[in-house]
């Protein structure tokens, strides 16, 4: 046999383009048993034979598997002479013994496929097979003679591989190199090459694994009823809030936003031009003292404010001095100052009755007042 076809039939067991579907495999240890044909070279001047086979082998993952095999075969001899360099040695009838045994490891590329129970694969081996040959070696007298070599061995195939129930059964065809060059027969060979023809079974070994059950997903939380829940603490629902980020010590509004509040002290008022306290205004301003006192936590700003005659900046300036007098009553009957923000004042720029610029009509006292804005 050329040994250039040997390393192309090698190549072209190892190359495998298709690709192969992802799915889950069994990787338990498993055992094969295997019959079939030997359909040997015909240089080695045998009958084809039954053969046989037992090995162990394990998936390595859902597409490769990888088998140690022992393997057996028997073939008896044409009757035939036995030649070496031209010059006849001795005679082989069929009753002399030939046999052959040896180990392989397979490794197996599977091509799988979801939903497919039967899968088609090819192989690529590697072994080690041992020859036993006996001969007629006339005239010596102490025929017959025997001949006992091992050699390497590798081998290429493939085939078809499924499932029935628990066993797995393989079909499967093969070429197997025997790199086997000094045989009586054909003492002129380097190699030969038989075809392997087998059906076995596929024994896993141990309990099948069972999928653990998928636990039940916990129910999600019930969904939060926003009328019970109030996530910035300021007293409106969520369901109400329209501003959910409310600050704390924020005056707020029913529907959850932060509020100005004014406390106008009504009736403390200014005469024309007048920055001083009126008697009338320090029962008010005690009143207001009295609140500020019961809510401690309550802060606010101190505001002056002036009617509509005369200048911007003189008004600015008496809406000061105003909101000072207030400030400087509040502070000297027992409210911290800390408490209070200001005195600011705003002159005319906020006034509360709109008049025209001219005598006596700018001059309105609800314009000339001071006011407690909660802060």
């Amino acid at each position: 046999m050329n040994k250039k076809l040997l390393c192309a039939a090698l190549l072209s067991g190892l190359v495998v383009a298709q690709t192969a579907t992802a799915q889950d495999y069994d990787d338990r240890w498993y055992i094969t048993g295997s019959t079939g044909f030997n359909i040997q070279d015909g240089d080695r001047g045998t009958r084809n034979a039954p053969m046989a086979g037992i090995g162990f082998g394990k998936f390595l993952n859902q597409n490769w598997s990888l088998d140690a095999e022992l393997n057996y075969q028997n073939p008896r001899f044409d009757d035939a002479s036995v030649i070496r360099n031209n010059r006849t040695v001795g005679f082989r009838p069929q009753g002399l013994n030939w046999s052959q045994y040896g180990i392989s490891f397979d490794l197996r590329r599977h091509f799988m496929a979801e939903g497919r129970n039967w899968n088609p694969y090819a192989l690529v081996g590697l072994g080690y097979q041992r020859a036993e040959e006996e001969f007629d070696a006339f005239p010596n007298p102490t025929s017959p003679g025997q001949r006992e070599d091992g050699n390497l061995a590798a081998k290429v195939g493939g085939g078809l591989q499924g499932d029935i129930g628990r066993v797995g059964i393989r079909t499967e065809l093969a070429y197997r190199f025997d790199a086997d060059d000094g045989s009586v027969n054909a003492s002129s060979e380097d190699w030969f090459g038989d075809v392997l023809a087998s059906v076995g079974v596929v024994i896993p070994l141990g309990p099948e694994a069972v999928e653990a059950p998928t636990p039940d997903a916990p129910p999600p939380p019930p969904a939060p009823n926003c009328a019970d829940s109030d996530g910035d603490g300021d007293g409106v629902n969520d369901c109400n809030d329209r501003c959910p980020n409310s600050q704390a010590g924020e005056a707020i509004g029913p529907d959850g936003c932060k509020v100005q509040i004014s406390i106008d002290l009504k009736g403390v008022n200014f005469d024309f031009d007048k920055a001083k306290l009126r008697p009338d205004a320090i029962a008010i301003l005690n009143e207001a003292v009295e609140i500020l006192k019961r809510y401690p936590e309550l802060r606010v700003e101190v505001a002056g404010h002036t009617d509509l005659c005369g200048n911007d900046g003189y008004n600015q300036s008496l809406s000061q001095r105003r909101s000072q007098v207030v400030y400087d009553y509040l502070t000297s009957n027992g409210i911290d100052a800390g408490r209070l923000a200001g005195p600011n004042g705003y002159g005319e720029s906020r006034p509360l009755v709109s008049t025209a610029q001219t005598v006596p009509e700018c001059r309105s006292e609800t314009n000339r007042r001071t006011e407690l804005n909660v802060q």
